[in-house]
């Protein structure tokens, strides 16, 4: 019989991979498919605790199985929710240039719990935000030269709103980045004011 499943990727093998925990225990034991399925996902990229414990209950692993496993990995240091919030906080703040409410929304999804996602993104100071916020507008408000001044503005707030910063913070920001272009941004007013 072939090893090729049908509809499947024919370079995927069935079951575990060979050599690994799961395979040299015994046929369907629960604690090492638990395992196998945790340590392939982590070596692809940190997850959550949670993130894991989705993928381990859609391979049919009892709670009680998976609480034990995923209890142990977290003992040895193999998932660590804070540690992922921080980093994941870092990275998508510089590399996307997200806000601390996109970010929060981010890790939620994920699993993360509201006191560490509250740590994480607290980290961020209102000074940082700004900045990256300005520098998101620097890149690009040369692309809207050709547009109207309030077109403009409308589409760099938007921008901005979509990456998850507050709208007195984008008005601030884009008007500010106006200005300092020379545009006259005197009868402008700030929509949370208005």
């Amino acid at each position: 019989m072939s090893s090729r499943r049908r509809g499947g990727n024919p370079w995927e093998p069935d079951g575990p991979t060979p050599g690994s925990a799961a395979a040299q225990g015994a046929p369907g034991d629960p604690e090492a498919v638990a395992r196998e399925v945790c340590l392939r996902l982590l070596t692809s990229g940190p997850r959550t605790r949670a993130q894991l414990a989705d993928a381990v209950r859609r391979k049919g692993v009892p709670d009680e199985v998976a609480d034990r496993v995923l209890g142990r990995f977290t003992e040895v240091g193999l998932i660590d929710d804070e540690a992922f919030a921080q980093a994941w906080v870092q990275s998508r703040h510089l590399g996307r240039g997200l806000a601390r409410r996109a970010l929060a929304t981010e890790l939620r999804r994920r699993g993360v719990a509201d006191e560490t996602v509250n740590e994480a993104v607290g980290a961020l100071d209102s000074g940082q935000e700004a900045a990256t916020a300005r520098g998101l507008v620097d890149r690009k408000l040369p692309g809207t030269r050709s547009l109207d001044r309030d077109k403009r503005m409308r589409r760099l707030v938007g921008m901005l709103a979509r990456k998850g910063y507050s709208p007195g913070l984008a008005y601030r920001v884009v008007k500010e980045a106006l200005a300092d272009e020379g545009t006259d941004v005197e009868d402008l007013t700030d929509p949370d004011l208005a």
